[in-house]
């Protein structure tokens, strides 16, 4: 499993915006400055994060991103996938292979650990993971 630097950068922008919340909605451009994360690519990340409910956005002076809901009710597993897609196996083997014993075995194997993955990815919940 590989996370894709865009879910590096959404999960930076989250954390960010979670831990400065308190300053109210936090613009993109902060956030593409302290991390050097270009804006455009930014902007778009973060348009799929309010799409995924994750976040929320607000236009205006005094407009910009903010949490849509506690940070407790929010997940690295939420964040990942409304970034990369759900996580899951995309391995065909037993179907490749006519169903052959070993492939079966292997596609098992590989269908478990995406499993826990994604057990620890949703146990992170933003609330626990902030200074």
């Amino acid at each position: 499993m590989k996370i894709s630097r865009s879910t590096g950068y959404a999960l930076i922008a989250v954390g960010f915006i979670a831990q400065n919340y308190k300053e109210g909605a936090v613009l993109a451009a902060r956030i593409s400055k302290e991390y050097n994360i270009p804006l455009e690519y930014l902007l778009k990340i973060l348009q799929q994060l309010v799409r995924a409910n994750v976040l929320r956005s607000k236009r205006g002076p005094r407009g910009g991103f903010f949490l849509a809901r506690p940070a407790e009710n929010v997940t690295m597993l939420e964040i990942i996938e409304a970034v990369d897609g759900p996580l899951m196996g995309h391995l065909h083997l037993a179907e490749q292979t006519g169903k052959q014993s070993f492939a079966l075995k292997m596609e098992d194997v590989c269908n478990k650990a995406t499993k826990e993955i994604r057990a620890i990815y949703d146990k992170a919940r933003l609330s626990k993971l902030l200074d």
